[in-house]
């Protein structure tokens, strides 16, 4: 029983080798690539985040791809799959721009939950000007040197966060993947995509270019029914013409009499039917049994009196607000330890055991391992161990730096605990976690409870760039580039032509979409139903560190926080005992009062046809056959969502030219 593998996982694990050959991704095509990643496909992802949500955010990798792809193709040239990848990495630092912060910012500071919760009011000027300075401005704009301080931080951050990922990250790489050879069983869903672009001779793999022209045909189909005739519309009339409720149907009060005090929505975006399919199955089945238990637990808890701040006719937002203040905060965070404690039993057993032998071959085994970490694959373009090593303790000092500068009366002591102490252990335990099953686990609470237990008072510490990261999940990255053959000092050269055009353009298109409509509003769906849930839950949190009560630390409770750590243990034994797959604890605990339900039933629809339709149409091969097909529809989906977001931008920059 010790060695067998979970059946579900175990279909990852060989989806995709590692190549003998690794070549140069980074050229001419590069720089081009840039300059459109820039110009045009940074402001309309943006735009595509704040109107239906971040989900749309990496449809502008695969637009990028597809069009550089068939402009070679027309051009009588290929593009190699290394080249394809580096374009893929590079959209993804462009999607993954800290300025899209500074549109939040600018609305949390003046959001209703902030001023009421007293956070607004503590927020210091270098992460946003005062709810006073910005009404004395009297435009929506950061060219304004108000908001000076605010870019300057985020600049400098953002060159430490790309710089840093080459340090512990890259360490832990090397370590966990050439070292320990672990699997890393979910990094073939990542690489396949990419590689269904490349143009192959071998007729075995023309199906990747078919599956993913058919996903992209499904995208661009549905993605003008639910991105682009909303945005045309909205060009044309006061009000879009919606097909597809964005970004999805309250149901809440509508069902109260019959699962009262439950969040109740739907999503029909049909990417999350495609994602059920890509996702491993007991994962999702668990997802739909953790609201199911939810569903009939809430109205339970409702009688009990737990539940006392639910209100009849509450929409979803609010109801999953004063669940999450009543018992879902501390409940979630017993169930999270639950996992973490699960997670890293699993990781210390098997170190345990070695330390039980004590015999020449584990010291045996160790040597060797030392010298294969020491050792360079020049092929690969590997970096130097020491180098990654010097980059992690320089970025982590200059993190130290600035948040000895910004914040007054924090003890800095704090910062090289969460520096070389907490860091290095979580990021290892995730990347094993990463390496072996795909997954990854936090534990809950840990910057809270260090800054409550500080004495601090204030709320600056929350935005200051304190050195508790996770490296963990940066491995799957390396072993993503590995997987291509795409030489590691591609991926250094293209961070450096990346972040100056990154940083330039993400600035200005940012004000730019600000300065078409305040931000929420109509004009920007998502943002308007979803951003005041997440201002009520980060004021919630913030106000943990403030003078007087504060309605987080009141909102803990330890018996729940009981209930979820017990529950969370046993249900895992239970499954255990069953034969059940691991998986389903994760889908259980996502499931479980976790967030809104509107994914969870799509990614359910998907999951049960792709199990029991096309697997059994196409066999094994199916699992290979999905991400391609998401890929495919992502992208089918950006390039509607583009052109429709194009036209958008255009007609409001005309207007503001003539008015």
């Amino acid at each position: 029983m010790a060695n067998k593998e979970d059946k579900e996982l175990s279909t990852y694990r060989d989806l995709m080798k590692a190549p003998e050959k690794f070549e140069e991704g980074f050229g001419g095509k590069t720089l081009v690539g840039a300059l459109f990643l820039g110009l045009l496909m940074m402001p309309g992802s943006m735009y595509l985040q704040l109107v239906v949500g971040e989900g749309m955010g990496p449809a502008a990798r695969w637009v990028t791809i597809i069009l550089f792809a068939e402009i070679a193709r027309r051009s009588l040239q290929e593009l190699r799959q290394q080249e394809i990848f580096i374009l893929y990495y590079m959209t993804g630092i462009g999607i993954s721009t800290p300025f899209f912060g500074l549109l939040w910012s600018q609305y949390f500071i003046q959001s209703d939950a902030a001023i009421a919760m007293g956070v607004s009011q503590e927020i210091p000027a270098w992460v946003a000007p005062s709810v006073k300075t910005m009404a004395e401005i009297g435009e929506r704009t950061f060219f304004h040197q108000a908001w000076l301080g605010p870019i300057a931080l985020m600049v400098t951050t953002m060159i430490i966060h790309r710089i840093d990922q080459f340090g512990l990250g890259y360490f832990l790489y090397r370590l966990t993947s050439d070292v320990e050879k672990l699997p890393f069983p979910m990094a073939p869903v990542a690489a396949q995509g990419v590689v269904a672009l490349t143009e192959s001779k071998d007729p075995s793999e023309q199906w990747r270019w078919t599956c993913f022209t058919t996903g992209g045909m499904l995208g661009g189909g549905f993605g003008f029914l639910y991105v682009g005739i909303p945005a045309l519309t909205s060009v044309l009339f006061n009000k879009p013409i919606e097909f597809f409720p964005i970004p999805f149907i309250d149901l809440t009060a509508s069902m109260e009499n019959v699962f009262a005090a439950t969040a109740i929505n739907i999503s029909l975006d049909l990417t999350l039917v495609v994602l059920g399919m890509v996702l491993p199955f007991w994962a999702v089945m668990g997802g739909i049994i953790g609201f199911l238990i939810t569903l009939a637990l809430n109205p339970i808890l409702l009688n009990m009196g737990i539940l006392n701040t639910w209100r009849p006719g509450m929409g979803v937002v609010d109801t999953f607000f004063s669940n999450t203040i009543d018992f879902y905060l501390s409940f979630g965070i017993g169930v999270t330890l639950s996992i973490a404690a699960i997670s890293f039993g699993s990781i210390l057993k098997p170190l345990f055991a070695i330390s039980r032998k004590k015999d020449k071959v584990e010291i045996g085994g160790f040597r060797a391992g030392f010298k294969k970490l020491m050792t360079n694959n020049t092929m690969r373009g590997d970096i130097s161990i020491w180098i990654s090593l010097v980059i992690y303790f320089a970025s982590t000092f200059a993190y130290i730096l600035i948040c000895i500068f910004l914040i007054d009366g924090f003890p800095w002591p704090f910062f090289l605990i969460y520096a070389f102490i907490y860091t290095p252990i979580i990021s290892y335990a995730n990347a094993k976690l990463e390496g072996l099953a795909g997954q990854t686990v936090t534990i809950p609470l840990v910057r809270e409870a260090s800054f409550i237990m500080s004495g601090y008072k204030g709320v600056a510490i929350w935005f200051a760039p304190i050195p508790l990261y996770e490296y963990g999940r940066i491995t799957m990255d390396f072993r993503v580039v590995e997987l291509t053959g795409t030489k590691l000092r591609s991926v250094i050269k293209t961070e450096l032509l990346t972040m100056p055009i990154v940083i330039i353009s993400a600035i200005v298109f940012a004000n730019f979409i600000w300065n078409i409509a305040p931000i929420p509003s109509d004009t920007f769906k998502f943002t308007q139903e979803m951003w005041p849930l997440q201002a009520k839950n980060v004021a919630l949190t913030y106000s943990s560190t403030l003078e007087g009560s504060s309605p987080f630390l009141e909102s803990l409770k330890g018996s729940y926080i009981g209930y979820g750590f017990f529950g969370g243990v046993i249900t895992f034994i239970v499954l255990s005992f069953l034969g059940l797959p691991t998986l389903l604890v994760y889908g259980v605990v996502r499931g479980l009062g976790q967030g809104t339900p509107a994914a969870v039933f799509p990614e359910f629809i998907g999951a049960l046809v792709g199990r029991f339709y096309f697997q059994r149409k196409f066999g094994e091969n199916w699992r290979k056959y999905t991400p391609v097909l998401l890929a495919g529809f992502s992208c089918g989906m950006g390039l509607i969502g583009m052109a429709a977001i194009g036209f958008k931008l255009l007609s409001s920059s005309i207007s503001a030219l003539i008015y």
